[in-house]
């Protein structure tokens, strides 16, 4: 046991060990975002026409899932500041597979709905935040390199697992095309997050001496700065999904195809992957208060460039700038607590900070259809979303803590 635990307190010294760590991960994010979000946009289609549920309810069940997952994290951040990622994770990923043969089993709405809400818990337990906590801990005082090739890799999960869903689906029905996606998330996540994770848990930090006004988490999260923070980022989040699931209806909207509205997307998602190589550089100049203006401007500037723009070569070159706003946003809020409060609670203050931005998240199809149906028109609702999202631009400038007496907060 001795000879086992100094293998690995010498594993992590010299980096081995966070590197197999950061690979496990990559694997699993690509893999249980995969499975658990993006296969269900593409079999929901085949879903309606099998059983005849509205595609109103079948998206409803969904968000429920996603709701549930914003409030599970709570409490999954915490038992990470406390044990680590392993066990919660890799229960996690245990109780994905039976919540999901259930999603592919399920014989009535109801019984499809109680699913979604179990699967809910499993993602609150294996998506971002908890990864994001992991290596937050584990790579110390600078862990935007390893936050940043995280996001990179969990962004091939719909590049990888859409067509792979498409693929399955050409040859099985929807139930069968969940059932051998179950057994590639099981395959990959259980012994994944069971033997890949194993690395001694630090010591909850010491606070740096520009972060001591942290020293309690409760106290942060009751803070001005705190509110201020959960908001902005909550409004940006509804905003920059609101423009991902109504790109296509707006460029269908200014007489793009069908095919030419679906590669703008697509090159969106590059713009995301570009956007993240730039983050390191970007946070070696400028302060967490620039930094986080700059990101929300450049997603509301970019928004409402979509809603006034016309022609087919200018939209996808705004859908690309778009995106690079968007993928640097994952990473503003991966280390928005880091910036203003340290690591010593990440786990907890993120899984309150992840609450009402995955809630926004599910809530965002719906209300920018509405929206749309609202301003009888998406040009407008771009517009508008782009506003919003400046708007939680200038409100950001609340959200850095201020410093006790005697000290300084580095803009």
């Amino acid at each position: 046991m001795v000879h086992s635990q100094t293998l690995s307190t010498r594993d992590t010294s010299t980096g081995a060990g966070l590197r197999r760590v950061l690979a496990v991960l990559c694997a699993t994010e690509i893999t249980s975002w995969g499975v658990l979000y993006y296969a269900f946009p593409v079999l929901a289609g085949h879903i309606t026409a099998d059983t005849g549920w509205s595609a109103t309810a079948l998206t409803a069940a969904f968000s429920a899932g996603l709701l549930v997952a914003a409030l599970v994290g709570i409490p999954v951040g915490r038992w990470i500041d406390r044990r680590g990622p392993r066990g919660v994770m890799t229960a996690g990923s245990l109780l994905a597979v039976p919540a999901l043969t259930a999603v592919a089993t399920a014989q009535n709405l109801a019984w499809f709905v109680g699913a979604w809400l179990v699967a809910g818990v499993a993602m609150g337990a294996v998506l971002y935040p908890p990864a994001f906590a992991a290596l937050t801990r584990w790579h110390g005082p600078n862990p935007v390199r390893a936050l940043t090739v995280l996001t990179l890799a969990a962004g091939l999960a719909s590049t990888v697992f859409a067509p792979l869903t498409a693929w399955l689906s050409a040859h099985l029905d929807w139930r069968g095309t969940y059932l051998v996606l179950i057994v590639v998330l099981a395959a990959v996540t259980v012994p994944g997050h069971w033997l890949g994770l194993r690395l001694p848990w630090p010591p909850s930090p010491q606070a740096e001496q520009r972060h001591v006004h942290a020293h309690e988490p409760g106290q942060v999260a009751r803070s001005p700065a705190f509110l201020a923070l959960t908001v902005a980022l909550s409004v940006a989040s509804f905003a920059t999904f609101a423009v991902v699931v109504t790109l296509v209806p707006l460029l269908a909207e200014r007489g793009v195809d069908t095919g030419t509205a679906a590669l703008a997307l697509g090159l969106g998602g590059v713009g995301q992957v570009v956007g993240r190589l730039g983050y390191g550089k970007l946070t070696r100049h400028t302060g967490v208060r620039t930094r986080t203006l700059v990101i929300l401007l450049a997603m509301a500037v970019t928004t409402a460039l979509l809603g006034v723009l016309t022609t087919v070569t200018a939209l996808i070159a705004a859908s690309v700038l778009a995106g690079m706003a968007r993928g640097v946003f994952t990473l503003l809020q991966a280390t928005a607590v880091t910036d203003r409060w340290g690591a010593a609670h990440y786990g907890r203050l993120t899984g309150l900070l992840s609450a009402p931005l995955t809630i926004t998240m599910a809530l965002a199809p719906f209300a920018a259809t509405a929206l749309a149906a609202l301003l009888h028109g998406y040009a407008v609702t771009f517009l508008v979303l782009g506003a919003v999202t400046g708007a939680a631009a200038l409100l950001s400038f609340a959200t850095t803590p201020q410093p006790q007496k005697g000290m300084t907060i580095h803009d």
